[in-house]
């Protein structure tokens, strides 16, 4: 009887393996990947909102904001978390 419950269940336990590493496993890779790629953006990089705005970035807060600016003159304050991507990245400034 033990057997045919096991093979009951072994099913079960394929499928949820099968989703863990086709479904879970990447969505947690793309989250940890765009945050440290959210952490890691500074002044002068050029990135793009989930919104689908361009600009570059002027100042970067300690509240989970940054200003970018769209245009000359044009400045708004964006949530870190909603970076889409990083178009071109800026060199950290060296230590003197």
């Amino acid at each position: 009887m033990e057997g045919g419950a096991i093979a009951q269940f072994l099913p079960l336990i394929l499928i949820f393996a099968i989703m863990y590493f086709l479904l879970i496993r990447p969505q947690q890779k793309k989250l940890k990947d765009h945050q440290k790629m959210v952490e890691a953006v500074r002044r002068g990089d050029l990135v793009v909102t989930q919104g689908g705005i361009i600009g570059k970035v002027v100042k970067v807060r300690d509240d989970g904001e940054i200003e970018v600016e769209i245009a000359e003159g044009v400045k708004v304050r964006v949530i870190k978390a909603t970076l889409a991507d990083v178009k071109s990245k800026t060199e950290p400034a060296e230590a003197s």
